[in-house]
């Protein structure tokens, strides 16, 4: 792999010189997210040919891969030793059969039911390789959880969106796959479905994923649970609900995961998907008129919006309101014009702090340029 490395630093010092910008490419799962989807600006730059498991101790439970590698194989390498990536990472592939990558996954930042119990990505990075913006090759972090002294620019990548550096190797922090599970669900609208989540969240329960969603007329919450097998039976037995235990249980949450449940897939024509991430304790919001239900997930942090782009502007307000913030997910228009920013900085400190790290890392600006602010 090392000639694939020489030739994407070459491309990286020779786009530097030029001043002409890159397009970091993966398996292109996530090329609908962002201003300008799915024609994002630049020289494709494709990390495929840098694919690769570098070294997995499944005792120490951590893993390295280089960044081309496809996240399906990491994923099925930790499988065979019952361990996983518990943050569950989405992975937008027909069928779930995703073609993403391990440097995309970091980069991007996005996970999946699991998030509010277990943590995100970026508490599993446990260091990275890049390439800056002047070609050069650096490395944070390392293969332990106490290695940082100072700065941890290693998670400072997960989420990044490529615009700090190119991401050429990984190491994660994987854990053993929970020993029981259960799924619950409860018939109930909305504002119960959060007083339920709420008080349970207060309780030594082995809560790890929630979905609110409206089927029909009738709203439904499932609750997932996992961990001790005891610890389960008992979290069954005292919350209540109706145990679901067909077969396409775990199906379903896979599509919860992939954004492949009907509710996203139906998707009317001239919507966009908004995501809204407010505190857990956010009471409903009071969505602007001929705005449908959500899908609500994180035990009540996360609602996922679809609405017109001229609602845009109310959902930014309900969000802020509600103590957080609202970013447009997936444009309504397919040449994704209307996309807007992907990130947007609350606070004048906030981006002053953005800038800075963009000109220590990617001076001339090349590295997927407007792709998140």
């Amino acid at each position: 792999m090392q000639a694939a490395l020489s030739q994407i630093i070459d491309r990286v010092r020779d786009s530097a010189a030029r001043q002409a910008p890159l397009r970091i490419c993966g398996g292109g799962t996530k090329d609908f997210h962002g201003p300008g989807a799915p024609h994002h600006a630049g020289e494709p730059l494709d990390m495929r040919p840098l694919a690769g498991i570098v070294s997995y101790e499944p005792s120490e439970l951590v893993i390295t891969a280089l960044a081309g590698t496809p996240l399906a194989e990491l994923e099925a390498l930790l499988a065979r030793h019952g361990q996983c990536l518990p943050f569950e990472p989405p992975r937008f592939g027909a069928g779930g059969m995703s073609v993403g990558t391990v440097g995309g996954m970091v980069a991007a930042g996005l996970s999946g039911p699991a998030r509010a119990s277990v943590g995100a990505v970026r508490d599993y990075v446990l260091g990275v390789e890049i390439i800056n913006g002047r070609g050069e090759l650096l490395r944070f972090g390392g293969q332990v959880m106490k290695n940082v002294a100072g700065y941890d620019v290693s998670r400072l990548m997960a989420g990044s969106w490529g615009q700090l550096g190119v991401i050429t190797e990984v190491s994660l922090k994987v854990l053993p796959v929970p020993p029981a599970e259960a799924t619950l669900r409860f018939d109930c609208d909305q504002a119960e479905a959060l007083a339920r989540l709420n008080a349970w969240g207060g309780k030594p329960l082995p809560l790890n994923a929630s979905c609110w969603v409206e089927d029909g007329s009738a709203g439904r919450l499932h609750v997932r649970l996992r961990g001790a097998r005891a610890a389960v039976e008992a979290a069954c037995r005292g919350m209540g609900g109706a145990v679901q235990d067909a077969p396409s249980v775990q199906d379903d949450w896979q599509a919860c995961r992939d954004q492949r449940l009907p509710w996203f897939t139906a998707r009317a024509p001239g919507h966009a998907l908004w995501r809204l991430s407010v505190p857990q304790t956010a009471p409903t919001l009071a969505l602007p008129a001929g705005v449908a239900e959500p899908l609500v997930e994180w035990h009540g942090g996360l609602r996922w919006v679809q609405a017109r782009p001229e609602h845009g502007a109310a959902l930014r307000t309900l969000a802020a309101q509600a103590g957080g913030s609202a970013s447009l997910f997936v444009a309504a228009d397919t040449d994704g014009k209307g996309a807007g920013a992907a990130f947007n900085a609350n606070s004048a400190a906030l981006l002053t702090i953005h800038q800075r790290l963009k000109q220590a890392f990617d001076p001339a600006g090349i590295l997927n340029p407007g792709r998140l602010l």
